[in-house]
């Protein structure tokens, strides 16, 4: 029972990682229907930043984020702005072509200016632990997941409650409509596509302390986006959280009771499963 007390424990801290990992794939999905493929190379991108900016600015990973994002809204915003906007009402197969390019293209990029070589960013608490009734939680794993679901309810609010989150989600749903009542397309385009750089940069930047990078991590974070994105739904950053923790405790339960090499099996044969008995995602509105 202690075995599969802590199992779940660090699925539940995984699942808190991978919900911030989908959240800007789903942001940027849900709002301009673009599919991002290059989303998982953004948050490897982020990740270099953060490690970068904890190696020779000394910024404590956690407090490093804002910085990291705020330079991946930046990118996010200009390849919106310059690239994005100008086929973004074409067929979605146009968008897929461009954004794996840019997949390939910043993985052989940051392969030529990073190296292949395996980094962490590990600072002075990265080896300790909290203790709870007999569990060893780890506290950078425990800090990363608090800090992922604060970010992802952040995005919730902002959403919901601001001027800029509601005409987000008013062009999102009537286009025409959003016109109408003033909204202007390509900057508001350009603005979400730059926070879900923003957001992919923070989940690169809590990703670094749990695990390695290197330039070819975007591919596997990628999929596992998909999977959350399509698992929870797109309607809601709550949909995002409620996919990661799925993700996250069916790995950890399959990691123990089957093995680790099937994990990525049961993860996605549950996305098929999902697919097939409610397409619009657990916590998506149905049509």
């Amino acid at each position: 029972m202690d075995l599969l007390l802590q199992v779940l424990i660090n699925g539940i801290l995984q699942g808190g990682l991978y919900a911030i990992v989908a959240l800007g794939l789903a942001l940027v999905w849900g709002v301009l229907n673009i599919v991002n493929l290059a989303h998982g190379a953004f948050i490897m991108l982020g990740a270099y930043i953060s490690w970068y900016s904890f190696q020779w600015l000394h910024l404590d990973p956690f407090l490093g984020l804002p910085l990291t994002a705020v330079l991946m809204f930046c990118v996010g915003y200009a390849i919106q702005r310059g690239i994005l906007n100008l086929i973004v009402r074409s067929p979605m197969f146009n968008t897929l072509l461009i954004t794996f390019g840019m997949e390939v293209v910043l993985t052989y990029l940051a392969q030529l200016v990073f190296s292949a070589d395996f980094r962490t960013i590990n600072p002075d608490y990265s080896g300790q632990n909290v203790t709870l009734g007999g569990l060893t939680i780890p506290l950078v794993r425990l800090a990363a997941c608090l800090m992922a679901i604060a970010l992802t309810l952040i995005m919730w609010y902002f959403l919901l409650r601001t001027r800029l989150g509601r005409a987000i989600r008013a062009t999102a749903q009537n286009l025409s409509a959003a016109r109408l009542y003033g909204v202007e397309p390509r900057h508001l385009y350009a603005v979400t596509f730059g926070l879900g750089l923003a957001l992919a940069g923070a989940a690169g930047g809590l990703y670094g302390t749990v695990s390695q990078i290197n330039p070819y991590i975007g591919a596997t974070l990628t999929a596992k986006s998909f999977a959350i994105a399509i698992i929870g739904g797109l309607d809601t950053p709550l949909g995002v959280i409620a996919g990661g923790l799925i993700l996250g405790l069916i790995e950890s339960l399959t990691t123990l009771y089957i093995g680790p090499t099937y994990a990525d099996v049961a993860s996605f044969g549950v996305l098929v499963l999902v697919l097939i008995v409610r397409p619009t995602g657990l916590l998506g509105r149905t049509a």
